[in-house]
Formats: C-alpha cells, structure tokens, sequence
C-alpha cells in the first residue's frame, strides 16, 4: 500500500507574517510592520525553497499556498520571482493549485493583475461578515462595500475565488446569520469557507473573555442551530460541506487543503510555517521560528529556515492521519488502522451510537457526529487537547 503522502500528494506553504493590523480574534502567526525589505525576504524564501528542493525535487507539487498575514500586502513581483523560483525546483502538476489569501482592504486591480501574470490561479478573501457594525467588531478594517468591491475584482482576474465568513459572532441571531448566509450564497461562489467564532487564548478576544467582557456569545444550543442551518442552506445552494468548515461545488474544493486532511507531505517555508515531510520509512514534522526577523536573520546566517525537524512515532502519525481525515467527507482507509485494536475497538463503540461508521473499507463521521467532531477525537485519542 503506498504511504500516506504519496496518496495526498505534495504541496508548499509560504507563510508571509506581516498584516496591516492584528485582529482580535486572530491566533495566526502574524505581525504589524512598518517597513518591510521585499526583497530582503525574496531572497530568503528563495533560499529556502532551493534548500527544500535539494530534498524532495524528484516530486509532483501540486499546490502551492501564500498564507499569513496577509499575503496581498506582497508585491507582485515578489510573488512572481517566488514562484519562478518553484518552477525552476519542482516539476509541477498539469492542474496545480496556487493559492494567495487576500483581505479586501489590499486589493487592487493593478495588483491582482500581477499576481495572476505571476501565475497564481485562486484567490481567497477574508471577508468575515457581511454588515459593517460586526465587521468593525472583529477588528476588520474593511466594509461590506469595499469586500463586494474586491470580490469583484478577484472574480474578474481569477477562475476559482473562494471567501471566509465567521458566523456565531456577539449578539448574532438565527434569523441574522442566514440572512447573511443566504446574501453570500446569491453571490454563487464556487467555495466558501464557514467558521464558528472560537475565543482562543493569547488573541484580544481571550483576554477580553478572561476579564467577561466578551458579551453575546452564543450558546450551546444556538452554536448549535447556527451550524445545522449552514449546512442545510449550502447543501441546497449546490456547495455542501467536503469538510467540517469548508463548502464547494464538486471540483472546487482546496486541492492545498486536501493534501492536509489527506495526510500528504507539504513544505513549510516562513515564521511560524509548520511542514510534514516524508522520507523513507520516517516522516518529519518540521516548523521554524515564530518571529518575522529571528526567521529571516536564521535563514541568512545558517541557510536553512527550521527550527527543528522532528520524526514522529508510529502513534503519532496513526493520530495525525485520524484527526486530519476524519474531517473531510470522504473519510479515511480503514486498512491503515487494521493493526490498531485499540482505535479498532473505539471505533466500534462510536459506530454503535451513530458517530462514526464504515462503509467499503472507508470510515466516516455521520452528519450526526459532524458537529462533535472534537468529542469523537477526544474519545479515540484522549491526549487530544
């Protein structure tokens, strides 16, 4: 049976830190700079990818994926000369994926222009909501106005352009959210992207929450409708759910992200860049410093950008492959697990109460278990945070 990766396939990541503000609910590795050297950091991503290359060159990328930040704060030429650069390392797939995420408050015609000569083919923006008083709540610097305006700016340049909302926000009702929900779908995007607002530590929102300032939250029970009614008004709009936040026409699902859930390889390039790397019999988690300049000063003085590059253990990639495939509707190989009596007997337990079950060799999470999907991790793998 081939390994996991050669399954998923192969993708790079390059991470771009910088943003033009942080906001509150972001736990993202990124920073507010004033001045950036672009060309200082073209160098060293170019460095890295050339490093990496060394390593995994005889391999198919299949997708290529600038995240941040906020990576439409690069110039375009930066972008271009990044991806001359993988071209030249890399043999590329016929229908590879290349991917730039984009907040509404950088776009311009001019430079999404760029970014396409560059070579990217799929844009997704982070609109967030859809009424300018949340937006402001979040800490979006952008308008309803002006995410109209850069969604049709992506879609005049751009085949595939895929956008983010955030629902279970302060204060929201059932009736608001599929109001809005039911806005963003009259837009017939091809992929949406659908998140719970969650409080994470370390984020403004966290600290806010610790002192009760955090009013409106959700409950339970309304957490709960807000999700059902997601996936009842996506399904019927044609973009039903292929994993548990991510919506899609068939064929337009995130090729990056599949190669994630699908326990793939993928190269981390940038502050804060998590990689997995497959070489024989032994697969590595990679990731480098958080740090924008510890990065790119590390990436200068020594010419390799990992902080460290760890094997896992046999457990660990039994539970990465769980966690990360248990996600996406198509599943995983219960063949990969055959020897695991001890996942074998959880499964069945959960299989029993309408969680989980099998079917042709593949295990699922029901649309019952979708929702607890957490839970159902935390029983089949109880050191799961």
């Amino acid at each position: 049976m081939p390994e996991n990766w050669q399954i998923g396939g192969f993708g790079l990541y390059i991470h771009w830190p910088f943003c033009a503000s942080k906001c509150p609910y972001c736990d993202f590795n990124s920073h507010v700079a004033k001045q950036i050297d672009q060309e200082r950091w073209k160098q060293a991503y170019i460095a890295e990818i050339t490093r990496i290359g060394v390593e995994t060159g005889d391999r198919i990328l299949g997708s290529v994926f600038f995240g941040g930040g906020t990576p439409s704060l690069m110039n375009p030429d930066l972008v271009s000369d990044i991806l001359d650069a993988v071209r030249a390392t890399w043999t590329t797939a016929n229908d590879i994926e290349i991917t730039l995420e984009a907040n509404p408050t950088s776009v311009e015609a001019g430079r999404f222009s760029g970014y396409r000569q560059a070579g990217v083919n799929r844009v997704s923006l982070g609109i967030q909501a859809l009424n300018d008083p949340d937006l402001r709540a979040l800490g979006r610097l952008h308008s309803v106005k002006d995410a109209l305006s850069a969604l049709k700016t992506a879609r005049n340049e751009f085949q595939r352009v895929s956008f983010d909302l955030i629902y279970a926000r302060q204060d929201q009702t059932l009736s608001a959210w599929k109001q809005e929900l039911h806005s963003a779908l009259a837009m017939e995007p091809d992929h949406l992207s659908l998140y719970q607002l969650t409080i994470e530590q370390g984020t403004a929102f966290g600290d806010r929450f610790k002192r009760g300032g955090l009013a409106g939250l959700p409950d339970e029970d309304l957490g709960a409708d807000l999700y059902h009614v997601t996936q009842q008004m996506c399904d019927s709009a044609g973009l039903p759910a292929y994993e548990v936040s991510n919506h899609a026409k068939n064929g337009s699902e995130s090729h990056h992200n599949l190669i994630y859930w699908r326990s793939g390889d993928y190269a981390g390039i940038g502050p804060g860049a998590h990689g997995r790397l497959t070489f024989g019999a032994d697969r590595f988690a990679t990731d480098t410093a958080l740090a924008p300049q510890i990065w790119l000063d590390q990436v200068e003085a020594s010419g390799c950008g990992e902080k460290s590059r760890t094997p896992l253990t046999s457990d660990e990639r039994d539970a990465e492959f769980l966690m990360m495939g248990l996600r996406i509707n198509e599943g995983i190989a219960c063949a990969r697990l055959k020897k695991r009596t001890d996942f074998t007997n959880k499964i069945k337990s959960l299989e029993e109460i309408g969680m989980l079950r099998s079917d042709c060799g593949q295990l699922y999470v029901t649309d019952q278990g979708r929702p607890l999907l957490n839970s159902i991790l935390r029983e089949l793998l109880p050191e799961t945070d």
